[in-house]
């Protein structure tokens, strides 16, 4: 109720500086009708209130036997949430769950390809949706409150006490001297930052503001900036422990039943493998348009290194309590406190009350976006759960795969990037694992690899075109046209796309065993040394640049070559292939060398 208060409060109806009186009216009914319909729902579930429950009954109590009041606030109470998140996030979701309400009523006018079902009543559909706790009120609103928003809360405040702009000025001198250092201070920053956040369009927007700029002043391409930023903040929520809300959200979902810690373990190496090859991507990219370091060295100032220990203290005191034992939800308030009580021994670091109060507000204003797109999205967990779609799915899914899991898991990736097309990448993860929940057991794969798998393309479909709201936020930070950048942040972020299926099809680098026993170091590394090999000519098939600029049919044969490394399985009959890809990859890299020079470290 609260959060869709401040979403009609705060975000207009439309986009304009001085909305007609007429529309402020139109706010304030919204907002009447809010908190009348969720304190209707308040007032028939909480015992507290138990005296003026209709029939002396909880309204979980009478579910299927609502009254007509019932279903009237439920119905209204979903139109609210629709245009809510039409305001906070864009059309995109609204239309989906409509699109959803509609399969739930006509389901018998439906043809076969769409999975028609007995339909239902419209009372049927509203108490299902929201009036009871498989919808609106489900699991995606539990994980915002119960996770996210103490994260988002941890974020601000970090940033309040200024250590997250530590990042930036620490990553400025670690790369001052370096082949396009400034788009290393980009890589590095955001990925850190992004994790906080977990948005990869607000981290663009937050972190792009310093690191575009610094990239055109030092020589890169305006295009090139913007997709270099909206790569790097992509992948931010793909780096622990915070991760954005995906692994929170993995707790409720993944079967069997996982812990925090197996999540961040799990997504560690990954993360490390992104980073380091767009970390090399950007090191060619500079080498090969002649730009050689920071040109603001004078500029720089000095990171405060009282704001460094802040920063690092907080999150080293989250990964402990959570490998203590601790509960996401504890280990996160206890990190909070520290966040203050050290903040407190540096005049530079030192939070007011006023900065506490701020540093609240702008929790609130990121996560009621995330409220109504939850809210939204427990309609169609509703809908799935009442129609049974999600059990109809991945039915149609097994026999167009034909066994091949490449081929299912390639259907998955078409998938979760259309679906993630607008929306955010932990809403897509969320309804990607409803839909095709059931299908991963099937398929052989090790559950929680399987779930990264669906949360790392929701990430990627920020920077893949058509739609890409990464690239998108950065080509007008970098005033670039915004197709242009979003091909570029598509080519520099190719690793990722590569990745999932890697990790998918060798889960010791996830350090996950494939039969749930105990792993060796030898199955960690033998699996981990052919994908750092892979990321080098990958990246030089992304750049066009290994030791001298190469010619395209090479640049094709190396990203190829990387590819069969990165997706071949870690068996015997796949070894020849394995074999000859690192041939070519050698003897493209002998070629380049005899006539270049070696790259510059």
């Amino acid at each position: 109720m609260l959060g869709l208060v401040l979403v009609f409060r705060g975000i207009p109806i439309r986009k304009s500086n001085a909305p007609a009186v007429g529309l402020r009216l139109l706010d304030v009914t919204l907002i009447a009708l809010t908190i009348a319909c969720f304190g209707y729902i308040l007032l028939q579930t909480e015992p507290l209130f138990q005296r003026f429950w209709s029939g002396g009954q909880s309204l979980g109590n009478r579910a299927g036997l609502e009254t007509g009041l019932d279903h009237l606030v439920g119905l209204v109470g979903l139109l609210l949430v629709l245009e809510a998140t039409r305001r906070a996030i864009g059309l995109t979701l609204p239309l989906l769950a409509l699109a959803f309400l509609a399969y739930a009523a006509f389901g018998p006018s439906l043809p076969d390809w769409l999975f028609p079902h007995r339909g239902y009543s419209w009372e049927r559909i509203v108490g299902q949706t929201f009036l009871q706790s498989q919808g609106v009120f489900g699991i995606a609103l539990k994980v915002m409150f119960t996770y996210v928003f103490l994260f988002v809360l941890f974020g601000t405040l970090l940033e309040k006490t200024g250590a997250t702009g530590f990042i930036i000025d620490f990553a400025r001198h670690l790369f001052r001297k370096s082949p396009g250092g400034a788009a290393k201070v980009a890589v590095v920053s955001s990925g850190m930052m992004g994790s906080l956040s977990g948005s990869a369009v607000a981290n663009t927007a937050t972190t792009g503001t310093f690191t575009i700029p610094m990239m055109r002043s030092s020589g890169f391409s305006a295009s090139v900036a913007a997709g270099v930023e909206a790569a790097a903040s992509s992948g931010g929520a793909l780096v622990p422990p915070i991760m954005g809300a995906g692994a929170y959200m993995m707790l409720e979902i993944v079967e069997p039943a996982v812990t925090y810690v197996q999540i961040i373990k799990a997504a560690l190496i990954p993360a490390i493998l992104y980073y380091t090859a767009l970390l090399l991507i950007v090191h060619l990219q500079a080498k090969r348009t002649g730009i050689t370091e920071d040109t603001q060295e004078g500029e720089l100032e000095k990171p405060h290194m009282f704001q460094g220990v802040l920063f690092f203290s907080a999150f080293f005191a989250l990964i402990v309590l959570l490998l203590l034992g601790y509960t996401p939800f504890r280990a996160v308030s206890v990190s909070l406190v520290l966040i203050v009580l050290l903040a407190a021994c540096s005049q530079t670091t030192r939070i007011t009350w006023k900065g506490v109060i701020a540093a609240m507000q702008g929790a609130a204003r990121a996560g009621v976006s995330l409220i109504a797109a939850a809210s939204c999205v427990g309609i169609i967990i509703g809908v799935v759960t009442l129609t049974g779609i999600g059990g109809k799915l991945p039915g149609a899914i097994l026999p167009l795969a034909q066994d091949s899991v490449i081929l299912a898991l390639l259907l998955l990736m078409v998938s979760t990037i259309i679906l993630g097309m607008g929306l955010p990448s932990a809403v897509c993860y969320l309804l990607m694992a409803t839909l095709v929940g059931p299908i991963l057991g099937d398929l052989g794969l090790v559950p929680l690899a399987a779930h990264l798998f669906i949360f790392y393309f929701g990430m990627m479909s920020m920077v893949t075109p058509p739609v890409a709201l990464a690239a998108y936020t950065a080509a007008a930070i970098a005033d670039a046209g915004i197709m242009k950048s979003a091909f570029a942040a598509f080519r520099f972020a190719l690793v990722g796309f590569a990745l999932p299926f890697t990790f998918v099809l060798r889960p010791e680098l996830l350090l996950l065993s494939r039969d749930g026993g105990p792993l060796s170091a030898w199955a960690i590394i033998s699996n981990l040394v052919p994908v750092l090999f892979a990321i080098v000519p990958l990246a030089a098939g992304v750049t066009g640049f290994l030791f001298k600029p190469i010619p395209i049919w090479q640049r094709g044969l190396l990203v190829s070559a990387a590819l069969v490394i990165l997706l071949a399985q870690a068996d015997a009959e796949q070894v020849w292939l394995q074999a000859v890809a690192f041939t070519v990859i050698v003897l493209v890299g002998l070629s380049s060398w005899r006539a270049g020079e070696p790259i510059a470290t």
